[in-house]
């Protein structure tokens, strides 16, 4: 949210890729309550048995005893007392370099199904025949985390599944941010929500999340007229840089009545 408001703005410029890259497949995402934990564990071990590969992630490195959720050593041990030694990897961020470069050779490779991890696999790792992606706690997750997450599969010829396990109840934006998801795979969309539901937090200030303290704008739903007056703003400033012809006053004017003429000295402060 903060960087799409910066570039708003103007002070950061943007790319707009809006195509998956060539022969990536649709993900089938569901929503599955961690109560059929037994359920999804057979519906895993079937998948291995038929040469599928697996990602399990989860939210935690270790057990902790202030935050209630599943932990990837704890997960690692469960499925690998279910599906058997040698079928199950582990990677997270706290092993050390040269094991966790061979625990994921040997995913890559094939000689492990399933890979329990952390979010370490967010980015970068591509490996074609994994086509079940598994996030556990995946309420605890933020939308753009998910998306990134689901995108590790979809890569080769089969056909993709993505479950959002969830610990239930959820919260109503738990429940809202994990349905966005199962709906779409549209990243532009997703992001969308995602700042309709945390808001753009401050460009002048600290804060991530947040409505913006603006008077008239509106940063989600104005996007194509906020473009127009930053195209407007710049063609004034080239055209009178010191904002003293009539219009250039008017604009003067205006600033000092909505108090922007503050947040302009407070920005050649730095």
């Amino acid at each position: 949210p903060r960087s799409l408001a910066l570039a708003q703005y103007g002070d950061m410029d943007v790319s707009v890729l809006d195509e998956k890259p060539p022969g990536r497949k649709p993900v089938q995402t569901a929503l599955v309550s961690a109560a059929r934990m037994d359920e999804i564990v057979a519906k895993l071990r079937a998948a291995v048995a038929d040469g599928r590969q697996a990602y399990w992630v989860c939210p935690l490195v270790e057990e902790s005893e202030v935050i209630e959720m599943t932990a990837a050593e704890d997960r690692f041990k469960r499925l690998r007392a279910a599906l058997g030694d040698g079928v199950v990897g582990l990677v997270h961020g706290q092993m050390p370099v040269a094991e966790k470069d061979a625990a994921m050779a040997r995913f890559v490779s094939g000689d492990t199904r399933v890979l329990v991890a952390t979010t370490v696999i967010e980015v970068g790792v591509n490996v074609p025949n994994a086509s079940i992606m598994m996030i556990e706690g995946a309420e605890s997750f933020g939308l753009a985390q998910l998306h990134q997450l689901r995108g590790r599969v979809g890569r080769g010829a089969a056909a993709s599944t993505c479950l959002l396990i969830y610990q239930p109840p959820l919260s109503e934006n738990g429940r809202k941010r994990l349905e966005i998801l199962r709906e779409t795979e549209d990243g532009f969309r997703i992001s969308e929500e995602d700042l309709a539901m945390r808001g753009a937090g401050d460009v002048i200030g600290t804060a991530q999340s947040g409505l913006p303290r603006f008077r008239i704008a509106d940063l989600e739903r104005q996007a194509g007229l906020m473009a127009v007056a930053q195209s407007d703003a710049r063609k004034l400033l080239h055209d009178d840089p010191d904002l003293q012809t009539p219009r250039g006053q008017a604009a003067r004017a205006l600033l000092w009545l909505l108090e922007q003429d503050r947040a302009i000295r407070l920005i050649s402060i730095g």
